[in-house]
């Protein structure tokens, strides 16, 4: 919310492909609402070829049940087996397909090897930034992340409300990104 918030205050154009979450987006933010996964991955292929960019700020569910019931599954004294398998990344799909002139920043919520794990997935999604946060960032109203860009480097650490961490993120991808790409915002 506060990205895209922050996003929409410096003139962007914004589009929000969010899952059944309970948060309300400022005025004159779209949002396409989707359940899935899969529907989060169809909806963002299918947007993102008129965007300038993408920023995939919290990730959807890793995996799924392999077999879904359409009804309750009765107790039978013996023990359940649940079969999950990945869903696809749609992160490191958009990354995949992104043009020349197209640009990905991911985020990385970490709580191992926070910077190995972070340019990892930086590599492994071909995003052009990825910004590091930690757990405690969940449900806060202050926060710290990192940024780093593709030699893994951090360009901009930040720390203060969500708000203002939201708008300085934006404000580092508009001068690393956005002007650097000739598309202006």
């Amino acid at each position: 919310q506060a990205l895209a918030a922050a996003a929409k205050s410096v003139g962007h154009d914004v589009i929000v492909v969010s899952g059944p979450v309970e948060v309300s987006y400022p005025e004159g933010i779209a949002v396409v609402p989707v359940i899935s996964t899969e529907e989060m991955l169809a909806a963002a292929q299918e947007l993102f070829p008129d965007c300038d960019g993408a920023i995939g700020v919290a990730a959807p569910c890793d995996y799924r049940p392999i077999k879904v019931q359409d009804q309750k599954i009765a107790k039978t004294g013996e023990p359940l087996a649940l079969h999950l398998i990945e869903t696809p990344d749609v992160i490191a799909s958009l990354g995949t397909d992104k043009r020349t002139d197209q640009w990905v920043v991911g985020f990385a919520l970490e709580t191992d090897d926070h910077r190995f794990r972070a340019i990892r997935k930086l590599e492994e999604k071909s995003c052009d930034l990825i910004v590091l946060n930690s757990p405690e960032a969940m449900n806060a109203e202050h926060t710290s992340v990192e940024i780093l860009d593709q030699n893994g480097d951090v360009v901009n650490a930040i720390s203060g409300s969500k708000r203002d961490v939201a708008h300085r993120i934006i404000q580092t991808i508009d001068q690393r990104l956005v002007v650097n790409s000739s598309l202006g915002a």
